[in-house]
């Protein structure tokens, strides 16, 4: 992984030196347009070579005194006056090495003498020139961070918009309770209240602890299997006031996947649909089962029951399509739900495995 970085950044600083080297020579075909403008005639061949190869050097120099700058600097919070100071200096650093390196070349290859730090209107004439570009290129970038730093916090803003939206509708989904089975557990209740005090007090307290866990007031998404089956133990609770013994409740969880957080109030609204769809005209000997396992690194959760079977063209009501929306808005495209009645009516949902 280092290897790679290091060649990435490797091929970048490369692809950056021969960018800047392309910059110098059409700065030094500039020059030379200039200078021949200046002077009323074309410059000779060595000249145009010597003045392309001063940018190209000078350019060069500065880029890379520009780069130390932004690595050594920019990483720091500094202020912005010290910023400029350095990155004027770096210009005139990288100016002056390139000159003398340039001066140097010159002398190598024409064999004429070399004054070290002694070309003064090289300086002048080459001072002007890295001050103006050097300008120019410094508002650009300044303007180009600044569009930047905008961009990202419009992005920022964008992200929690969309994840207070994703929470709202979370919270939406999971403090849904059918209103019909209110309406029957209140009638429960009542009935209960001449017949049994203690079992109806008993119910009512479930039901309170039923809706304060759909309510969910710390505003979690996700609770653990352990969690989710006691409240799903508590619904059944309930409703056993109504069926009786007409359906026997099997609950088969893994005791592997008890720590596992799932999402809050996904198991409650299957386990409803199946009392309501399938088992309620069921005179008896009703099986409603509720499976959780693990499978090939993924939790594994399952609703059958012996119940009238799915239609084909299933209708997608507050249990079913609440799953559907919960899933998409925390997994994505990571879950599977499959329905079927063959070889036993049920619903099975994949999703990932989290602690």
């Amino acid at each position: 992984m280092k290897e790679t970085v290091f060649r990435e950044k490797n091929r970048s600083y490369l692809k950056s030196n021969i960018r800047h080297a392309v910059i110098g020579v059409v700065v030094g075909l500039v020059i030379v347009v200039f200078k021949s403008a200046f002077i009323g005639q074309f410059l000779n061949i060595q000249a145009i070579l010597i003045n392309c190869m001063f940018a190209v050097v000078i350019t060069l120099s500065i880029a890379n005194s520009l780069f130390i700058f932004e690595m050594l600097l920019l990483k720091e919070k500094v202020p912005s006056w010290q910023l400029i100071l350095v990155y004027y200096s770096c210009n005139a650093v990288g100016m002056l090495i390139g000159i003398e390196i340039s001066y140097g070349l010159v002398s190598l290859i024409f064999q004429e003498p070399f004054r070290f730090l002694q070309h003064y209107q090289e300086y002048r004439f080459s001072g002007v020139i890295v001050l103006v570009v050097g300008t120019l290129i410094y508002f650009y970038y300044a303007q180009k961070g600044r569009m930047e730093t905008r961009l990202k916090e419009k992005e920022m803003d964008m992200a929690k918009m969309m994840h207070l939206k994703t929470q709202a509708e979370l919270q939406t989904l999971q403090s849904k309770i059918n209103p019909h089975f209110l309406y029957n557990s209140l009638n429960s209740i009542a009935s209960l209240i001449h017949e049994d005090a203690d079992k109806a007090e008993d119910m009512t307290l479930k039901l309170s602890r039923l809706f304060r866990y759909s309510i969910n007031s710390q505003q979690e998404n996700m609770a653990s299997v352990a969690d989710e089956i006691e409240i799903v133990n508590t619904y059944l609770d309930i409703e056993k006031v109504r069926f009786g013994d007409r359906i026997n409740f099997i609950i088969q969880i893994a005791p592997e996947v008890k720590g596992i957080y799932i999402p809050r109030f996904l198991i409650q609204p299957l386990v409803e649909n199946a009392l309501k769809h399938g088992l309620n005209n069921r005179a008896n000997d009703g099986i409603l089962q509720v499976a959780i396992a693990l499978e090939d690194g993924e939790i594994a959760i399952t609703i059958s029951d012996n119940g009238q079977p799915f239609p084909d063209d299933i209708n997608m009501g507050y249990g079913l399509q609440s799953t559907y929306d919960k899933l998409a808005l925390l997994y994505g495209d990571a879950y599977r739900i499959q329905i079927s009645n063959h070889p036993q009516k049920n619903i099975k949902i994949n999703i990932p495995a989290a602690r």
